[in-house]
């Protein structure tokens, strides 16, 4: 009986994992010593979570939690990347990705995004993108250009009214110094 609502306690805590956090990176670790699982966490930083699960404990939680798609990818040792609800998932995608190029015993299998299942193609895309931290700079960095742009057109009329008074201005001085 133990055993039993020990499962049931893990699939709940799985389950909130997958409703709380912002993607869910699903991965084969097969072939990987414990140092490198080690040095895998230590990659993806505090923003998220690594853990080695039960496929069937998984299945459940996934299921509980609305997400539909994965049942496909719980074969095999299998172990998730709980992307926290505040962090990047570029960030993590780009870090299983890189641990991935020097160590291919780790293979993605796909994941969860936006509450969507999405496969290991889509993941790698996920991984090529830009951090949000750049994109936004970006972003900010066209809307100054635009504002400066509106600002110089808005400018535009009023420059050239105040050259045209001057230039009325100095051509009556010059017919009022001529009389």
């Amino acid at each position: 009986m133990a055993v039993r609502e020990g499962k049931v306690a893990a699939v709940a805590e799985l389950t909130d994992q997958f409703r709380s956090s912002s993607a869910t990176l699903l991965t084969e670790y097969r072939g990987l010593s414990v140092a490198e699982l080690k040095q895998l966490r230590r990659q993806l930083g505090s923003g998220a979570a690594y853990a080695v699960t039960k496929n069937t404990l998984a299945k459940r939680a996934a299921t509980a939690a609305g997400i539909d798609g994965l049942e496909a990818l719980f074969t095999g040792p299998t172990a998730l990347a709980f992307v926290a609800g505040d962090s990047d998932p570029v960030a993590a995608a780009k870090s299983l990705r890189d641990f991935g190029r020097t160590h291919p015993a780790l293979i993605i299998k796909g994941g969860v995004f936006e509450g969507r299942a999405i496969s290991a193609d889509e993941v790698r895309r996920l991984a090529d993108l830009e951090s949000r931290e750049v994109l936004l700079a970006k972003l900010a960095g066209a809307m100054k250009a635009n504002l400066s742009k509106a600002a110089a057109l808005f400018q535009a009329p009023l420059t050239k009214t105040a050259r045209l008074a001057q230039a009325l201005q100095d051509k009556r001085s010059g017919e009022s110094s001529t009389e």
